[in-house]
């Protein structure tokens, strides 16, 4: 039988982005809002969003962002870092330059005392093959995100799952991001899109176009996704506003994935990180469009100890809230449901520590 999970609550900074690009916090100041605010003590950081001059980290500036981190009783869960194989306008990278500018990322994450580093889709099998001794060299788990549009059981997902299987590294595995497993339409997209100055006819078209998405699954591949992404471009010109369109296909079909909670279980034992992907909470204090209380039962029945970090993906279009107070809220419906799960969420920071250092020890067979 498996022993239930106890996860350790945390955020990622990205929540935030809409505060920290209006410069309301610099670097430091988010970080302590988030300690003193009690979103921790978990803390996630996006590379190249948060850290200036981001992939060089100099001794200096690492040594002052661990103590920070420390003096505010955080503990570093994952840094997000890229695989950009598009950075150069006239060709891309080839696969020596991107293992390398790969090898650069993760020596920053292990640098800042980063256990994890999240990397992205892009990444193939092979090239997550050939990045393990980049990662047994600095210490760092490669967690590949599942993101909407891929599930866990996509072709993409399960081919990278059975190159792990093959190559046996303890430092390969999944961020999960529950953006793949939403129930709805967000309803604060829809207000969004209601006070830009859509229809209540269109909106409630897209509405059920997406619910008619989520009732026939997930896409089978990307002629399929192809196909959904058009359908509602085609709503909206249908509707006579078709400046809508491709932000409908692109939110309803690359931000909203319609796969069920029990598809993790295609990579649950891989799975090293948690993206608590939400866009919104309602008048009840629930999350409307993701299943909050489902997911973290799933990571709790199945032994998951590792970090989930709430990321409030709704700042994108909500401008009337505070990201703090949702984030406040939504992290609540975690722990109310970590506790009806028979277990609870770590909020302690030494507890923290301890308990994110185990759960990757284990992972690796060693002892913490």
């Amino acid at each position: 039988m498996t022993r239930l999970g106890t996860p350790v609550q945390g955020v990622t900074l990205y929540s935030f982005t809409r505060a920290f690009h209006g410069r309301e916090y610099d670097l430091e100041g988010l970080i302590r809002k988030v300690a003193a605010e009690g979103y921790g003590p978990g803390l996630e950081v996006i590379g190249f969003s948060s850290l200036r001059g981001f992939p060089q980290i100099d001794d200096a500036f690492a040594g002052w962002f661990r103590d920070l981190v420390a003096e505010v009783g955080l503990v570093q869960t994952s840094l997000a870092i890229n695989a950009d194989i598009g950075i150069h306008r006239d060709r891309l990278l080839n696969q020596d330059e991107l293992i390398e500018y790969m090898r650069r990322q993760i020596e920053a994450a292990a640098t800042l005392g980063f256990p994890v580093a999240r990397v992205q889709i892009s990444l193939t099998p092979d090239s997550m093959e050939q990045l393990v001794p980049v990662a047994e060299r600095y210490g760092v788990t490669l967690a590949l995100e599942v993101h909407a549009d891929q599930y866990a059981s996509h072709p993409r997902i399960v081919a990278l799952r059975d190159r792990y299987e093959k190559v046996g590294s303890p430092l390969l595995g999944f961020t999960m991001d529950w953006g793949a497993t939403v129930t709805g339409f967000a309803p604060s997209l829809i207000e969004a899109y209601r006070r830009r100055g859509a229809s209540e006819e269109l909106l409630a078209a897209v509405v059920a176009l997406w619910d008619e998405f989520y009732k026939a699954g997930p896409p089978a591949d990307q002629a399929d996704h192809g196909q959904r992404f058009g359908r509602f471009i085609g709503l909206a010109a249908q509707h006579g506003q078709p400046q809508f369109g491709i932000d409908f296909g692109i939110n309803g079909t690359g931000l909203f994935g319609p796969a069920r909670v029990d598809d993790w279980l295609e990579i649950m034992p891989w799975i090293r990180h948690v993206h608590g992907k939400f866009f919104g909470i309602d008048e009840q204090h629930e999350e409307p469009s993701v299943p909050v209380r489902d997911l973290v039962t799933l990571l709790v029945d199945n032994g998951y100890s590792g970090a989930i970090s709430s990321e409030y993906e709704g700042w994108h279009w909500n401008h009337w809230q505070s990201p703090f107070e949702i984030i406040r809220d939504e992290q609540a419906v975690q722990r109310s449901a970590a506790l009806a799960a028979g277990s609870r969420m770590i909020t302690d920071a030494a507890e923290a520590r301890s308990a994110i250092a185990a759960w990757h020890a284990s992972a690796q067979g060693v002892t913490a």
